[in-house]
């Protein structure tokens, strides 16, 4: 195990923190309005349309536009409505996407021109910063869960069902994923974690628990094809339908911020964090590891993984609710439940009797390869054949009852006494009714 470091924060006082608390918040803030453009240019290009064009240069003003409209556009409140709820669920959501960048560091140390001081490029950090990351990601998901249930609904109310069987889903298998890499780093500091990516990044090792958290965290932050609680075309818009005005925009707002949220984790915990792709990490000896580069290769990760969301979007279909709970049940927590069990073992090997680490990290990439072809290639199973359809009696027990699945209703009595139309002419059903002279 390569021994790590924290970030010293021993020069920063309080107006660096609120320094940057602030520059965090400017960057989430103009990041979301560029996350929403750059998402209608790569899915008009997809699609073979152009995208916004018309408002600033190649469009970029058209998310400040669609802002100031929601700003400005009358704001209404459902009379059925639980009020205070109704009125804090949106600020839930965005103020808990906003508290996940507080542990994510940019970069290390730097020095702040023409002067002798420096300070970590991170707000924050603790020994259990990863663990505050998913806490964080839990009570956010009570803005949505809220939100449809005050709005005095049923398709918000559905919505809201729907994100809470769909975020204990899916952050079960996210949170497996995020175990492996405590196991290998052994630590759950953010900084900690990072600095031991020096020489390899983790999801060469973890594999099998990187593939899991990047399709966990797109079901996490409820995007196609995961994007079941504000199904438009089976919920309008799920939780938010009965939101307008700026408490939509919170609720829009915190889907992008949570975007920004999990790419940076995920580039943190799996990808090196700040640190250099090969061959440019080897260049003079890590220069361009050092100072404020660091911050352009996070962000580069950052928006490479943001493009993965916006490239799913537009080329898969959404998942029916039967299959998406059995995909995340079924498939990713017993692939990453397996894969943790299996890489602590390998670890306690490892630690025990001085296996290499180039030997570990060949294991456990064939063992993760293994498994995903496992995962591919395994049979379908054959559903049952349906048992024959027996008429019952609907009123065997006093009273009217539904069928059951596999029953069938009596034939009705009155469907012989039914007029058939033929050409016009109508002709009793009764076959004891003569026929009229003329007629076939």
């Amino acid at each position: 195990m390569i021994p790590g470091v924290h970030a010293d924060f021993s020069n920063d006082n309080g107006w660096t923190f609120l320094v940057k608390a602030v520059l965090i918040l400017v960057f989430l803030l103009v990041s979301v309005l560029i996350a929403i453009w750059f998402e209608r240019k790569v899915v008009g290009r997809m699609q073979v349309r152009p995208g916004p064009n018309v408002h600033g240069p190649f469009g970029l003003l058209q998310s400040l536009a669609d802002a100031m409209k929601l700003l400005l556009k009358e704001d209404m409140n459902v009379t059925a409505a639980d009020r205070i709820v109704y009125l804090l669920a949106p600020m839930i959501s965005v103020f808990c996407s906003l508290l996940v960048f507080a542990v994510v560091p940019f970069g290390p140390s730097v020095r702040l021109p023409w002067t002798d001081w420096s300070t970590p490029a991170q707000l924050t950090d603790f020994p259990v910063a990863v663990l505050y990351v998913l806490a964080c990601a839990s009570v956010g998901v009570y803005g949505i869960v809220l939100g449809g249930w005050s709005s005095g609904s049923t398709y918000p109310l559905l919505g809201s069902v729907r994100s809470t069987a769909q975020v204990i889903s899916y952050e079960l298998a996210m949170g497996l994923s995020l175990v492996s890499v405590f196991i290998l780093s052994g630590s759950m500091s953010t900084s900690m974690i990072v600095e031991q990516q020096t020489t390899r990044w983790f999801f060469i090792p973890l594999l099998p628990a990187f593939v899991v958290y990047v399709i966990s965290m797109i079901g996490e932050t409820n995007r196609l094809p995961f994007d079941l609680p504000e199904a438009e075309g089976e919920l309008v818009s799920g939780y938010m339908t009965e939101y307008s005005s700026m408490k939509f925009a919170w609720f829009f707002l915190a889907e992008y911020i949570n975007m920004l949220n999990v790419s940076a984790v995920c580039a943190t915990l799996f990808l090196g964090g700040w640190r250099a792709p090969w061959p440019l990490s080897a260049i003079n000896d890590g220069m361009l590891n050092e100072g404020w580069w660091p911050i352009l290769w996070f962000l580069a990760k950052v928006w490479i993984l943001m493009f993965v969301f916006v490239w799913v979007r537009g080329t898969l279909l959404r998942l029916r609710y039967d299959q998406f709970m059995v995909f995340g049940w079924k498939v990713l927590i017993p692939v990453a439940l397996g894969w943790l069990v299996l890489l602590a073992v390998l670890q306690y090997v490892r630690l025990g009797e001085g296996v290499g680490t180039g030997s570990l990290v060949t294991v456990l990439v064939v063992v993760g390869l293994v498994l995903v072809a496992l995962i591919t290639f395994w049979p379908e199973k054959r559903r049952p054949e349906e048992p024959a359809t027996v008429a019952f009696d609907a009123h065997a027990h006093g009273y009217p009852v539904p069928p059951l699945p596999g029953q069938t209703l009596p034939p009705s009595p009155r469907a012989h006494r039914r007029p058939v139309t033929v050409d016009a002419t109508v002709v009793s059903d009764d076959a004891s009714a003569a026929p009229e002279e003329g007629t076939r």
